[in-house]
Parts: C-alpha cells; structure tokens; sequence
C-alpha cells in the first residue's frame, strides 16, 4: 500500500491518487501549511542576510553609509528639484516657459560631478 506524504502538513493521505492529491492540495489547512512555510523560509533568509551584513561591518568590510560623513571636497550636492530656481543643464524646461520640451543632456556629467570611485 502506497501512501502519499505531504511535507507542508506533516502528514500521509489515506492513499495515493490524483484525486486525493488533488483535494488535499486544494484545501485551505494545505494552504495556509504551504504560505506559512514560505513565509517562514523568506523570514530566515532575510534574517541570515541582516546577520552576514551585520558581521561584514562589524568586522570593517563594509564602509559606513556615504551619508554619514561629510561630502568630499569639490563635491557639489544639487538642490533637490522642488527648490524653484533656474534650470539647471539636463533638466527638463518648465511647461510655462512654451517650446517644444528637449531631452535631458547626455554627455558627460560637469565638472564636480564625476562620480566617485574607490
């Protein structure tokens, strides 16, 4: 006699057919066995990143976030787009300034603007 076992439930089915796989794998306890153990395998691997990360930078692999320090000097910050002012190059005209609207500029970024490698 063969009998299906059902890892999600922890439990055999009284036989093993289609039909009875079929209705047991459409039933809500299946269901809910199935979402609860993804849920529970994405929680550990969440949990097994946050705990690597947080021995990489324990240990001095990781720098601490750029926005921790103070910029570098020569850097320059542009102001947030809904500081009104001039346009500044590669951005989008204003609507009520008429025209056709151009492109942003591609090319490369001005000087101060390079960004910064290791």
């Amino acid at each position: 006699l063969l009998r299906f076992y059902c890892d999600y439930c922890d439990t055999y089915l009284t036989h093993d057919s289609p039909s009875v796989r079929k209705t047991h794998c459409s039933g809500r306890k299946h269901k809910e066995n199935v979402k609860d153990y993804y849920q529970k395998w994405m929680e550990e691997q969440a949990q097994s990143l946050i705990d690597k990360t947080t021995a990489a930078f324990q240990q001095g692999k990781i720098p601490p976030t750029p926005f921790s320090a103070p910029p570098p000097a020569g850097a320059m910050i542009p102001p947030p787009p809904s500081i009104p002012g001039p346009p500044r190059p590669g951005m989008m005209p204003a609507p009520h300034m008429g025209g056709p609207p151009m492109m942003p500029m591609m090319g490369p970024p001005p000087p101060g603007m390079m960004p910064v490698g290791p």
